[in-house]
């Protein structure tokens, strides 16, 4: 077996660090607040989607063979223009979940150190070159990095999720806040607004060429990292309904895991919990860094985005996408804002997951039920959070609107300059 090769362990640790990263510590108090008592079927609704699609991705991989994720599917059944369309949008999917990560970090950091509101903006901008020169270096570095990490956060969430269920208290789960708020239609709109938790699973489908008998494996870490997240994400959700009053979450809501720990341990146990997210969003920055890149090459190389990110360096590393795509994550983590990037990439990967589970409904027999009610849930979960922009934030469509004529007109100046 080639060294620099992935294995399963690997491959699963990667979906597993891609999703939970940015996921329990940046969205678990905003669902809570959305959703009450209810905010773990919103978890559960969003992860079978996820599944579904998982599937599709890993079934239309093996039918391919080739990396490149949505982007080669589409190209390889004869609808280019729409292959290179969806990679801009995934570019900025990806670009912005990089953001929340290194955003959602700083303030976990600030947390534990109090140093000021300038801080966190810096550790964002901080953490996020860190990892890219993790990924600048050789990718079993970057991979055995991502196993250390995903095990030490996975060990630290589950012990706040055993205390949290060990002390379940029915008078703060069934509160008045939390039982208001918990309705079956605001654990729907939940799952789509926080459909960005289990983005991740699908960047391990663009490292086909770097993991071992990739076929097989990709299969398998799809499923079982997709699982493992929905029960994570499901018992955090509990544990910490039973630790933070409604009121605490919606006031610290960027935070409210080391809110958690703090009430089990004190200063302790918020330190714990900090460093959970700490390791937790390191290590989606480490995987989105990691396969991102690999797709920005993957499209460069067909004509939908400039060639001169086809560089590698001497390790055989995409050191020009790495350096745009960190480059650009940092900034939006300097100055954006948490919630906006959160929803905004939530719907990108919405209308992604929906297309790619269409396509496997197209091209797989053997699971076209499966893609079918995953697209179907995607495409609804998508709609729903449309509406959701007209009723709250119209700042956000504007925003979308306004990047995907960028992606346009970029496209279009590519194609005229090859030409």
């Amino acid at each position: 077996m080639d060294k620099k090769k992935m294995g399963l362990n690997e491959t699963w640790s990667m979906a597993v660090g891609g999703m939970i990263g940015g996921g329990i510590f940046s969205v678990l108090g905003v669902i809570i607040a959305t959703a009450g008592n209810m905010a773990w079927l919103s978890f559960l609704i969003a992860g079978l989607i996820a599944l579904a699609t998982g599937i599709s991705y890993s079934k239309l991989t093996n039918k391919f063979e080739e990396g490149g994720g949505a982007f080669t599917y589409i190209k390889d059944i004869n609808h280019q223009g729409l292959a290179g369309g969806l990679s801009w949008l995934l570019m900025i999917g990806y670009i912005l979940t990089l953001s929340v990560y290194a955003f959602t970090f700083g303030q976990y950091l600030e947390q534990i150190l109090n140093y000021g509101p300038w801080f966190p903006r810096l550790v964002s901008i901080s953490i996020i070159l860190i990892f890219m020169y993790f990924n600048l270096r050789d990718v079993s570095e970057a991979s055995h990095l991502e196993v250390f990490i995903v095990w030490a956060k996975l060990a630290i969430l589950l012990a706040i999720a055993a205390v949290g269920i060990s002390n379940f208290n029915p008078d703060m789960f069934n509160s008045e806040p939390m039982r208001s708020a918990g309705t079956f239609v605001n654990a729907i709109i939940g799952a789509s607004t926080i459909f960005m938790a289990y983005e991740g699973f699908q960047l391990i489908t663009y490292d086909y060429n770097e993991i071992e008998d990739a076929d097989r494996t990709i299969h398998r870490a799809e499923i079982l990292a997709i699982v493992s997240v929905i029960v994570i994400y499901i018992i955090v959700t509990l544990g910490t309904i039973n630790l933070v009053s409604h009121q605490t979450i919606i006031e610290e809501k960027e935070v409210v895991l080391a809110i958690a720990g703090q009430n089990i341990l004190g200063t302790a146990g918020l330190i714990i919990a900090s460093i959970a997210a700490l390791f937790s969003t390191g290590s989606a920055i480490n995987s989105t860094i990691f396969a991102t890149a690999r797709l920005a090459i993957k499209v460069a190389n067909d004509g939908e985005l400039p060639s001169f990110l086809i560089h590698k360096n001497n390790a055989g590393i995409p050191d020009r996408s790495i350096y745009i795509i960190g480059g650009v994550g940092a900034l939006l983590a300097a100055f954006g804002n948490l919630s906006s990037l959160v929803e905004a990439a939530s719907f990108i990967f919405l209308i992604t997951f929906s297309t790619v589970n269409f396509i496997a409904f197209k091209e797989i027999a053997k699971t076209k039920l499966i893609s079918f009610l995953g697209g179907a849930g995607a495409a609804i979960a998508s709609i729903s959070l449309f509406i959701r922009f007209f009723q709250r934030d119209i700042k956000i469509i504007i925003t979308l609107t306004i990047l995907l004529l960028l992606a346009t007109v970029g496209r279009k100046l590519i194609y005229t300059f090859n030409s």
